[in-house]
């Protein structure tokens, strides 16, 4: 029984699985045809639509073809358009052009015409030369000279008054300047000068110590004269002797010695060999201190020891009675103030004015001017050409660099101050004869008197013989030959005098 209820059973299930596997089949299988059937309208709408966007292409291209051929067809007509602009021009510019080379030609004809006329005028104006030449008697060269001196002696004065306003008109305002420049530079640098003796004084505690000084027969004078090179003057002046001599360095050696053996007590020989070695140790060191002390006082600094040695030398060196080293530090200044002014490398003509003139300072011991001395001193010791260049054309007429023109200036400034220098009376009157001779060498002339010391030359001529004219040319001839014959410090004026003097006498 049981038995027969499980067959049932399972009967009964196998049954109810086909059942449920056939209903599913049937539900799978309608919703396959639903799926189909959705896909194929899918299908059909995108072709629709396919060819809706085909058509509305083939619109678009067509409107846009049309677009096109109306674009060509304008820019078709506008090319024409200005084809036809550009045929005209071309017609119109080559109408042009031929009407160019018409009045090129006429303008060729007219200036072969004029050419010839002026070959006739030129002929008929040689011919009318010609026949004036032949009837005065002269050339055309020789005519212009005689109507240009008939012009000058019939304006002779308005002549002169145009030339003297012209002078006084180009100088006065660079004479103004160069005035103001060189005053402030001056009054800047203004510097106490004394000329410098060639005799030295000294004091003795008693006219007892000169017998001792002269010594017995006369040794110990001998003996100090020897050694230092010096002339020992023992007159009646009570309580001093005088050392004469033409080096300052000898004599404040013999000095510096005299002092040391009168305060020591001992005169003889040998003590007079060891004062004066120890006065020129004591003279070295003051030579260095004074070449110290003259590079400080410009401000120049890093050069060589030994140079600003030979620098201090210039303290026992005069020219013309000035003393070089202090003219050496007046030259620098000034250089360096009129650089300054002048726009020009102010420590290059500082450098330059500081070594000027240190050939001084042994040109008695080497051979050659003090211009050359001094450049081999310079290259010697690492000094550049262009302050060599400048400090030693002090001398030249024609400076070639601007620093050269301010150490040459530097130095007529210092040498050419009143007090400054003295001359020796024979080159004083060597100085005056030689610019009077200058003055007197022209045809014309009466008499010259150099006065102001050499300063001013004043020239008397013939009114007769020389015109006021030709008076302005002869001062400015003699001031050119001045310029270039004479050397002198400063400037020199040139006055040229012509006047009549008329006398009648009433009885």
């Amino acid at each position: 029984m049981s038995l027969q209820i499980l067959t049932g059973t399972a009967i009964a299930l196998a049954f109810g699985f086909f059942i449920g596997y056939l209903v599913r089949k049937m539900i799978v299988k309608g919703k396959a045809n639903s799926i189909e059937a959705k896909t194929q309208l899918l299908i059909e709408e995108a072709k629709n639509k396919e060819r809706e966007i085909l058509l509305k292409a083939k619109d678009k291209a067509l409107s846009l073809i049309e677009e096109a051929k109306k674009d060509e067809q304008t820019r078709r007509r506008e090319l024409k358009n200005i084809q036809t602009r550009l045929e005209k021009r071309e017609e119109l510019f080559d109408q042009k052009l031929l009407e160019l080379e018409t009045k090129q030609t006429k303008i060729q004809d007219k200036a072969k015409e004029i050419e010839n006329i002026k070959g006739q005028i030129q002929k008929i104006k040689t011919d009318q030369l010609g026949k004036l030449e032949k009837i005065a008697g002269m050339n055309k060269e020789k005519a212009i000279q005689v109507l240009m001196d008939n012009v000058e002696k019939e304006n002779q004065e308005s002549l002169m008054s145009r030339i003297k306003k012209l002078s006084e008109e180009s100088t006065i305002a660079l004479e103004g300047k160069a005035r103001t420049i060189l005053a402030n530079v001056i009054q800047r640098c203004s510097v106490n000068h004394s000329s410098e003796m060639t005799t030295t004084t000294l004091d003795i505690p008693s006219d007892e110590m000169k017998g001792r000084i002269i010594g017995r027969e006369g040794r110990n004078i001998r003996t100090i004269e020897q050694i230092t090179g010096v002339e020992i003057v023992i007159d009646d002046t009570p309580n001093a002797i005088t050392i004469s001599g033409f080096s300052p360095i000898r004599r404040h050696v013999a000095k510096k010695a005299l002092e040391k053996l009168i305060l020591d007590g001992r005169i003889h020989p040998a003590k007079i060999e060891d004062a004066v070695e120890e006065a020129k140790k004591e003279i070295a060191l003051e030579i260095k201190k004074a070449g110290e002390e003259a590079a400080y006082e410009v401000g120049i600094a890093s050069l060589d020891p030994k140079l600003v040695q030979i620098i201090g030398r210039l303290k026992y060196r005069t020219s013309y009675g000035q003393n070089v080293l202090q003219h050496t530090i007046e030259v620098t200044q000034l250089s360096a103030l009129l650089a300054e002014h002048l726009g020009a490398d102010v420590n290059l003509a500082k450098k330059a004015g500081f070594v000027h003139d240190i050939g001084k300072a042994v040109d008695h011991e080497v051979q050659g001017t003090h211009i050359e001395i001094g450049a081999d001193i310079c290259r010697k010791f690492g000094i550049s050409e262009d302050v060599i260049k400048a400090a030693m054309q002090h001398h030249d007429d024609h400076p070639e660099t601007l620093e050269g023109v301010i150490v040459k200036t530097a130095d007529s400034i210092s040498g050419g101050r009143p007090g400054a220098r003295k001359d020796t009376y024979e080159r004083y009157l060597q100085r005056l004869t030689e610019l009077e001779n200058v003055a007197t060498r022209y045809e014309g002339i009466d008499k010259a008197y150099a006065i102001q010391a050499g300063r001013e030359v004043r020239v008397f001529v013939r009114p007769d013989v020389l015109s006021d004219l030709q008076a302005q040319k002869v001062a400015q001839e003699i001031a050119k030959n001045i310029e270039s014959e004479l050397k002198y410090p400063g400037e020199i004026k040139v006055t040229v005098i012509r006047e009549n003097r008329i006398v009648e006498y009433a009885r």
